[in-house]
């Protein structure tokens, strides 16, 4: 008799990534993958219909984010695993993602040697993170145990999240609501509500500890 398959669903925004990704699902015999998608409106359609046991989700996204897409996901069809495959650094998205509602999350550049093997823990209902990343998320918790502190940037929700993100990376608030496919008003009401929740008084100052938040990040 032949094992059943794993079927896995996969979503990237570069063509290039989602062949790859299938290529390596065809080379495992205990996996196949059932759909492809480049944005969150197709893959939400797609994992409706095929309901897989995975969903391979990167966080940028044509026109959406990741984020949110792993949130209808958990909503919409609890029973499909998510396991994010994202560029951006684990520190920075990996816990947002996991509240999000994904099960497991791999940066691309470890794609090669790890990415199989957060398949298969995912797949038996496991978290999967680096070990660097899940000391320093158990580090946390420790620290924090019977404390209410904690980061103001924890505070921003999802989409103003991105926005920052995005400031601290350089963009300017058109550029941001291009990258993000919102208006420019729309981009401008995240960041008052920014500026509020972080006490900060202008756009440039948000700017300027944005810019420093991301260089702490990354050092």
């Amino acid at each position: 008799m032949t094992a059943k398959k794993h079927r896995v669903f996969i979503v990237d925004d570069h063509h290039i990534v989602r062949f790859g990704l299938i290529q390596l699902m065809k080379a495992t015999p205990d996996l196949e993958v059932v759909g492809e998608a480049e944005d969150a409106g197709t893959a939400l359609a797609g994992i409706r219909q095929q309901k897989p046991d995975l969903a391979i989700v990167d966080l940028s996204l044509k026109e959406s984010d990741g984020i949110e897409l792993i949130e209808q996901i958990r909503n919409e069809i609890p029973s499909v695993k998510v396991l994010v495959l994202s560029m951006h650094e684990e520190s920075v998205l990996a816990e947002r993602a996991l509240k999000a509602g994904a099960m497991g999350y791999i940066m691309k550049q470890e794609m090669n040697e790890n990415l199989l093997q957060a398949v298969q823990k995912v797949l038996k209902g496991q978290v999967y993170v680096s070990g660097e990343m899940a000391d320093r998320m158990l580090h946390r918790l420790v620290t924090s145990r019977g404390s209410e502190e904690a980061s103001p940037v924890d505070q921003l929700s999802n989409r103003e999240f991105e926005v920052f993100r995005l400031l601290g990376e350089g963009y300017r608030i058109g550029q941001v609501a291009e990258r993000l496919f919102i208006s420019v008003s729309t981009a401008e009401y995240h960041r008052a509500n920014i500026r509020r929740k972080l006490g900060i008084s202008n756009a440039a100052e948000l700017t300027r500890i944005a810019v420093r938040w991301m260089q702490r990040t990354f050092r």
